[in-house]
Order: structure tokens, then sequence, then C-alpha cells
């Protein structure tokens, strides 16, 4: 396969994994497919929250006039907590996926600017590149687990150096896979500078130190609006709460939710209430 990683059509799926030049297999951080037993799991964890919330909500609909339960009201227990359940879990898929995907180009960005921050010392030190790629790896091992993104990489990157292939290659490579437009960036300078005899040492310090200044930016924001999410996590459990406590409390009032006027409201009030928390997550995203 070639070295480096294509970009695909939109209607075709970008693979996993990669082959690099020494056969060696390599991540594609943009993508990120799960398991089978991984969407079960996840599948039935929300299916059995949505379930339980569609039944709060919904449960007890078509009771005679004495309040007694009929057919229907088994039939529609059954079925509407079912169809949510099923809904919850279609939905929370991808939510997933996209949640571990940027969990993961959080950790690799975190790895990267320490990797960085490792070969400036070592290039500092009067090593070579090649010398110091290879260095920082048993420094980094002491910091990582053995699993680590970056500890993968290089592993990559020194399997290449042993075989004779150009380092900017597979840093450019690296690049591509990762969907990080600063590692991107610098293996792009790299291998300009590299190429041309450009002074690298400088070029690995600056970027350290910009990627450096862009994190302690972002983890700044992030602190900002933290009280925020968690005011909005808060409020999505409010609504499920307050019913709970309301059925449990007053069954009677209840029995109002189950009304054709009381199904109509609380449906309306569920879209809305959950195309504003959308609306919320997607303003409280704030990406550099």
């Amino acid at each position: 396969m070639a070295l480096f990683a294509k970009k695909k059509e939109k209607k075709e799926l970008e693979p996993q994994y990669y082959t690099s030049a020494t056969n060696m297999p390599t991540y594609n951080y943009k993508v990120y497919y799960m398991t089978t037993l991984e969407k079960v799991v996840y599948f039935l964890l929300a299916f059995v929250v949505g379930a339980a919330v569609g039944y709060l909500f919904y449960g007890g609909i078509g009771k005679d006039e004495f309040g007694q339960p009929t057919t229907v009201t088994w039939v529609l227990n059954i079925t509407i907590p079912t169809v949510v359940g099923i809904a919850a879990g279609k939905l929370f898929l991808p939510v997933r996926v996209k949640s571990i995907i940027e969990k993961r180009a959080s950790e690799l960005n975190h790895q990267f600017r320490d990797m960085l921050d490792a070969l400036t010392t070592s290039l500092g030190a009067g090593k070579n590149v090649n010398d110091s790629f290879i260095g920082i790896y048993e420094d980094l091992k002491i910091q990582y687990d053995a699993d680590a993104f970056i500890l993968k990489e290089l592993e990559v990157i020194i399997s290449g150096i042993h075989n004779n292939v150009p380092i900017e290659d597979i840093l450019q490579d690296f690049g591509y896979r990762s969907g990080n437009e600063d590692i991107l960036s610098f293996a792009n300078v790299f291998a300009i500078s590299y190429r041309k005899g450009g002074n690298i040492k400088d070029i690995i310090r600056n970027t350290h130190s910009i990627l450096s200044d862009k994190m302690e930016i972002s983890e700044d924001i992030e602190t900002l609006v933290t009280s925020n999410k968690t005011e909005q996590n808060i409020m999505v459990v409010m609504p499920i709460l307050l019913i709970g406590v309301i059925k449990l409390m007053s069954p009677e009032f209840a029995a109002n939710f189950v009304t054709p006027t009381g199904i109509i409201s609380t449906t309306i009030s569920l879209v809305f209430f959950v195309a504003a928390y959308f609306i919320g997550k997607s303003i409280l995203e704030i990406k550099l």
C-alpha cells in the first residue's frame, strides 16, 4: 500500500488502519469503527435508558374511565419504550464514535507536544535528527503506556529509519493520518527544511512553542465553559427527575400526563428541549 494516506471519496469508507512503507500497521485517527461487541454493549446501554425514559413519560396511556389499565395500555407500555429505546440506541452509537475520535485526537495532540519537547531537548544536546527520534522513544516509554499513540508512531518512524525510508515521508504520512492541522503543518515544514538543509532545531522549537500556546488557550477556554457544560448536563437530567418525582409523589396529578392534551404537551416540550440541548452543545464546542 502507498505510504501516504489518500483521501477517500465520500461514499467510500476510510480504513481504520493503513500499512506503512515497512509493513507496520498504522492508525487512521480520523475514523473509528466499533467492534460488534462494542456496538451491542453501547446499544443496550442506550436502549435501557431510552426505554426507561419512554416509559416514564408515556407509560399508562389508554386506561379506562376508572383509571384501570386496558389491553391498549399493556401494548403501549411495551411498544413505546421499545421504540424509544431503539431510537436512543441508534442515535447514541454515532455520538459515542464521535466522542472516541475526539478523545483520541486530544490524547494524540498532548502526546505530540511531549514528543516535540523531548525532540527539542535531544537536538539541543547535539544529536542528529535520526538519533534524536530513536532516543526520545526510550524517554517517552517511561512517560506513557506501551500502547500510547505517540509510541506507536515513533516505532513506525524508527522502523523507517532502520530501513532507509525518508523520515520526512514518514512524518507527512503521520500528518495525513492524524487529521491534525498542527501535525501536518509541522511535517510539511520539516520536509521542506530537511531536504533543503534548513535549521531543523529552530523549526521543532518554534512548532513546540506554537502548539503549546494553542493548547494553553484551548485549556483556558475549556475551563471557562466547563461550568456551562455542567449546567447543561444537569438540565438534561432535570426534566426526567421532575417527571419521576411528580409521578411518585402525586399520582393523581401525574395522570394528566397521559391524557391527549398531556401527551401532546409533553411531546412538544421534549422536542423543544432536545433541540435546545443540541444547539447549546454546538455553541459550547469551541474549536481553535
